[in-house]
């Protein structure tokens, strides 16, 4: 038996009803900022309840709490929205023939700065081109390319990927060490420091708030430590470097960034360190496959990118 309406679009509406029923902790409330009646709504609720066998809604409760089956409900409907979008952007190529579709994987710090340089100029010069994002860590895009389920993949440190792919390079920008005022290596009145003043090492021996294992800029920045034979002491790991950068800004520990996760933090009292492009930088590259013959639109992308000033400087 099913466990909710038969399409897609009434799944979705209802997640929508549960939302904003939680949010106003009232059937009358949530009926109308929905506009619709709160009998109706009521009677929609109880239907599923019904339909599932127990309550999804703990009405027990203030404010009003999904039940742990609600819970699953409600993840149910989350997958089906999730694999309506998947299914969406794979028949978008038969059901807008009018339109070219290129499926780009990149990491969602990244395409943060490079997305909005690239993307703007080349749909207005491309207006029949659809672009899909499938943000991932690099490793998981590199895969998807191979696969063939993305046309390209942007991301950094070309030399890390596979060897078989197109790699066209441009651009790139530095790494700093961002230390915060309540470091005890804090310079006041400075903002970038100059490399001998402070000692490198010294700085890696101190706590630092990292992005996770397996994403590009890790990868780097552990090297920064094997070159120097320590372990860096990890106080917290984010997924995002932007967050790990944040969280380093305001003395959680320090962190290893760039400029262009450093420019998008709104201004404060902080020191950067610049490291050496020996020991550390980033090379921006778009990738795509070379054996499989390029549309027109995807050489376009590849143009774009090449011919951009792809060098974020702070100060």
């Amino acid at each position: 038996m099913p466990v909710g309406p038969d399409t897609p679009d009434k799944h979705e509406e209802i997640q929508h009803f549960i939302d904003v029923l939680l949010k106003e902790d009232s059937f009358v409330k949530a009926a109308k900022k929905l506009y619709i009646s709160q009998p109706y709504l009521t009677q929609l609720i109880k239907r599923i309840e019904d339909r599932l066998g127990t309550p999804i809604i703990d009405r027990d409760k203030k404010p009003y709490a999904l039940t742990q089956a609600g819970l699953l409900y409600y993840q149910y409907l989350e997958n089906i929205s999730y694999n309506k979008q998947q299914l969406n952007k794979k028949l978008a190529q038969y059901t807008q023939p009018n339109k070219e579709i290129i499926r780009i994987g990149i990491l969602e710090s990244l395409g943060t700065y490079l997305l909005p340089e690239i993307l703007p100029d080349f749909l207005k010069k491309n207006p029949r081109v659809e672009i899909q994002l499938f943000e991932n860590f690099p490793r998981e895009s590199e895969r998807n390319l191979l696969s063939g389920n993305i046309d390209c993949y942007i991301g950094q440190t070309p030399e890390a990927i596979d060897s078989s792919l197109d790699i066209v390079s441009n651009g790139g920008e530095r790494y700093y060490v961002v230390i915060s005022p309540s470091s005890p290596y804090y310079q006041e009145g400075k903002f970038i420091l100059k490399p001998d003043d402070l000692n490198l090492k010294d700085l890696l021996q101190e706590p630092f708030v990292l992005s996770v294992p397996g994403s590009a800029i890790r990868h780097q920045v552990n090297g920064v430590f094997q070159r120097f034979h320590l372990e860096p002491r990890v106080v917290l790991e984010s997924k995002n470097i932007i967050t790990a950068t944040s969280l380093a800004i305001h003395g959680m520990g320090l962190t290893i960034s760039t400029a262009s996760i450093i420019k998008r933090i709104g201004e404060t009292p902080i020191n950067l360190f610049p490291l050496s492009y020996d020991l550390i930088n980033v090379t921006f590259f778009i990738a795509t496959k070379a054996e499989k013959t390029k549309s027109q639109a995807l050489k376009n992308l590849v143009e774009e990118f090449k011919k951009k000033n792809l060098q974020p400087i702070i100060g």
